[in-house]
Parts: C-alpha cells; structure tokens; sequence
C-alpha cells in the first residue's frame, strides 16, 4: 500500500476525527467513572453490586433456592438476548459494508455531496466496533453468571457449614463481575447507536455523543432510581 491508495482518507478532515475522539474519549472515561465512583457519591452499577453481595450471602439462610436460580437464569437470558442483537446488527452493518458505493450514492442524492465510498466504510466499521466490543462483553457476563450459578450450586444447604460464607463470596463477586461486564456492553451499545449519526455529518456525531453521555451520567449518577436504591429512611443503603 502506497500514500496514494489513502488519498481518500484525506477527505476525513479535522472536524470528523474531533467528533470520533468526542465519542471514544467520553465513553472511555464515563465507564472508568461507573466502575470506580467514589462512596460519597457512588453510581447505580456500584449501589447494585453491594445488592448483589447481599443477594448472595442471604441465599445461604434459604432451604429452597429455587427462586435464586431462576434470578441467575433470567439474568443469562438477558445477556443472551443482547449478544443475539448484536450478532443480527453487526451482520447487517456488514451487508452495508458490501454496498458502500451505493450507501454514497444515496448519500449524494440527500446531502448533494459525493465523498468516497471508502470514508463511508470507515463511518460504519466504527459502528461494527462498538457492536463487536458489546457483543464479547454480553458472552463473556453470560459465562460469568454460569460460573455464578455453579458456585450458588456447591453453597453447603447447612447454615452452620464454615464453607458457606466463602463460597456465598465467591459468588457475589462473580455476580458483580459478570453485572459489569453486562453494563458495559450496553453503554458499547449506546455509543454504536450514536456512532450511526456520523452518516449524517461530524456535528450530528458530536450532538449525538453529548445526549448519549448525557443520558448513560444522568442514568447512573442522577435518576430517580438511584435515589430510590440509596433511601432507607434516609439512610443510605450502602
């Protein structure tokens, strides 16, 4: 490959990389925020893995479990549905990939502009990323949540077993594990869903990253739910 044959990437100007950076760097730094908030002011995903902690250690005090496989094995059809969607999406991009020329050619007929083919396979492999990141984070929590399950499997039914409480551990942190790796593939989610605004022009992508942002910290850090999870008589559960 030659500097020739990247000609046409010199029609991805200075605004369009801007906007791809305004996308990554905010997604990158948002979920470091989630997974590391402080315990002042702690996220939803945080609030709910000291639930899932609980969850776990208060399963040893039950004869019958049949209630906390059925939670585990619903939570695994979640993480089902979502890999499923994002294979189904990432083959579809792809299709799109194989019709650049006339995914331009429609382009021109609305916007009366003709930029390469080559610029708007670029557009949609940054969606086919985002799909890619999220569908190995949903494989990966449904595995964590079977792990999960095998180990609530081998907690001793006898309360007073010493083995109880580390195996109950053991499968509170797999929990919150797998959780995260379920959240994160939903906000790779989000930001694909975003990332499809770049077909209409760099400031539709930046619009479009700042109302996604803006949605996944209000969701976390600000919604009526997180105040419903932290009131306990206005004391805070965690």
């Amino acid at each position: 490959m030659t500097w020739t044959d990247l000609a046409p990437l010199r029609a991805l100007g200075a605004l369009d990389l801007l906007a791809v950076a305004l996308l990554v760097i905010p997604w990158a730094l948002i979920g470091w925020r989630i997974d590391h908030a402080t315990a002042k002011r702690p996220s939803v995903s945080m609030i709910m893995a000291n639930y899932r902690r609980e969850w776990m250690h208060r399963m040893i005090a039950r004869d019958v479990r049949i209630f906390d496989a059925q939670v585990i094995a619903t939570l695994r059809q979640g993480t089902s549905f979502f890999a499923s969607t994002s294979v189904i999406a990432i083959g579809g991009v792809l299709a799109l990939l194989g019709n650049a020329d006339r995914v331009a050619g429609l382009a021109e007929d609305l916007t009366a502009t003709r930029d390469p083919a080559i610029l708007w396979e670029i557009k949609l492999l940054l969606i086919v990323v985002f799909l890619t990141n999220g569908f190995l984070k949903f494989v990966w929590s449904n595995r964590l949540f079977g792990y999960c399950s095998v180990i609530m499997a081998a907690v001793p039914n006898d309360v007073t077993d010493p083995a109880g409480p580390e195996y109950a551990r053991k499968a509170g942190e797999l929990n919150v594990t797998a959780a995260r790796s379920f959240n994160r593939g939903l906000r790779s989610i989000y930001m694909a869903l975003a990332s499809v605004a770049w077909l209409a022009g760099p400031f539709a992508l930046i619009v479009a990253s700042f109302v996604t942002c803006v949605i996944i910290w209000r969701r976390e850090f600000a919604s009526q739910s997180r105040a419903a999870l932290l009131d306990d008589g206005g004391k805070p559960l965690i």
